[in-house]
C-alpha cells in the first residue's frame, strides 16, 4: 500500500515543485500518494493538482485541530512556512511548532522542513535583524529537539529575485546594486523548478540524511559572474556596482531596509551557507539543477 506524503504550500513555488517531482519520479510516484495542503482548494492551481490525482486539502497552520485532520495518516511531510505573510517571526515559529507537534503526535516518520541559518547566532549578534532566516532556524531547532525523524532543505538565493534586482537604466543597460564586494558568493537556486529535486534527495536518502541539512543551490556565483552571464544570455549590457550600506538601505522601503541589508551582508560574511561546499548534496541529485544561464534563457522575455 502506498505511503502518504503531505506537502504544504502545494500551489506555491516550493510545495508545487515537490509535488511535481514526486508525481514524475518513476519510483516515488509508486511509493507515495500525495496530499497537497493549500489555503484555497477552489482556485485553478489547486484544481489542476486534483486532476493529477493529488488529494487537495486546506489547513490552518495556527490550529492544531485543523492540522491534525490535514496530516492524518501521513508518513512523510514537507513543510514550508511563509514569514512574509505576517512578517512576524513569532507567528512563523508557532506555525512550525504546531506542525511538528502534530506530526509527532500522529506518528509521522519523516518531517522535511524548508529551513535557513540563524543569522543572529552565526554572526554572534553582529547581524541581528534578519528574522525571516532566524525564525526558520528556530523552527528547525525545535523539530530536532522533538525526536521526529527529520531533515532540512536550505533553499539558496532565489534566481527569481533578480527580476526585481537587476535595474534598468535610462540607456537600456542594467545595473545590479549590492552593499557587498565581488568576493561575495551567492548560491543561486530556481525554487519553482528545483525544490522538488532537492527534496527527493531527502526522501531517497532519508537514513543517510537523518537530522542533516540539504543545501539547495546549483552553484555559487559572484555578483560579477551574475551580470556577465546575464549580458551574454540577454545581449543587454549589465554592470555590478558596490554601494554603501547606507545607499542600499535608502533604496528600499523602510519596513524591510535593515533586514534586506543584513541579509546581503550575511552572504558576504560568514556566507549564505557559512562557506560550506555544495558538492555533497549535488552528488546525490538525480539530475542537474537549473543554472543561472538556463534560468535566464527560460525567462529572457522578462528583460526585453
Amino acid at each position: 500500500m502506498a505511503k502518504l506524503i503531505t506537502v504544504f504550500g502545494a500551489t506555491g513555488n516550493q510545495g508545487g515543485s515537490v509535488i511535481e517531482a514526486v508525481l514524475t519520479d518513476p519510483a516515488l510516484s509508486k511509493e507515495f500518494k500525495i496530499r497537497g495542503v493549500t489555503r484555497d482548494t477552489t482556485k485553478k492551481s489547486a484544481q489542476d493538482l486534483a486532476k493529477k490525482g493529488v488529494e487537495v486539502v486546506t489547513a490552518d497552520l495556527d490550529s492544531v485541530e485543523s492540522l491534525s485532520a490535514a496530516l492524518k495518516g501521513s508518513h512523510t511531510v514537507f513543510l514550508v512556512t511563509n514569514y512574509w505573510e505576517t512578517m512576524n517571526a513569532d507567528v512563523e515559529f508557532s506555525q512550525g511548532k504546531n506542525v511538528a507537534d502534530v506530526s509527532k503526535a500522529i506518528g509521522v516518520s519523516h518531517l522535511i522542513f524548508s529551513s535557513l541559518h540563524n543569522v543572529t547566532e552565526q554572526t554572534k549578534g553582529r547581524l541581528s535583524h534578519v528574522p525571516h532566516f532566524d525564525s526558520k532556524a528556530n523552527v528547525e531547532k525545535y523539530i530536532r529537539a522533538s525526536g521526529l525523524g527529520c531533515s532540512f532543505i536550505l533553499p539558496g538565493y532565489y534566481m527569481s529575485n533578480f527580476t526585481q534586482m537587476l535595474n534598468r537604466a535610462e540607456d537600456g543597460s542594467y545595473q545590479l546594486f549590492y552593499p557587498v564586494s565581488n568576493e561575495a558568493k551567492f548560491p543561486l537556486f530556481d525554487a519553482a523548478q528545483d525544490t522538488g529535486l532537492f527534496v527527493k534527495v531527502a526522501i531517497k536518502h532519508a537514513v543517510q540524511l537523518k537530522d542533516k541539512q540539504v543545501l539547495a543551490a546549483a552553484k555559487y556565483y559572484t555578483p560579477q559572474e551574475i551580470v556577465d552571464i546575464f549580458s551574454r544570455v540577454t545581449g543587454k549590457t549589465a554592470v555590478f556596482l558596490q554601494i554603501s550600506p547606507e545607499q542600499y538601505k535608502a533604496s528600499l522601503p523602510a519596513a524591510v531596509a535593515t533586514e534586506y541589508l543584513e541579509n546581503q551582508l550575511f552572504v558576504e560574511e560568514p556566507g549564505y551557507y557559512l562557506g560550506e561546499s555544495l558538492e555533497p548534496t549535488l552528488k546525490l541529485l538525480d539530475s542537474k539543477p537549473t543554472t543561472w544561464e538556463e534560468f535566464l534563457k527560460r525567462n529572457v522575455s522578462v528583460w526585453k
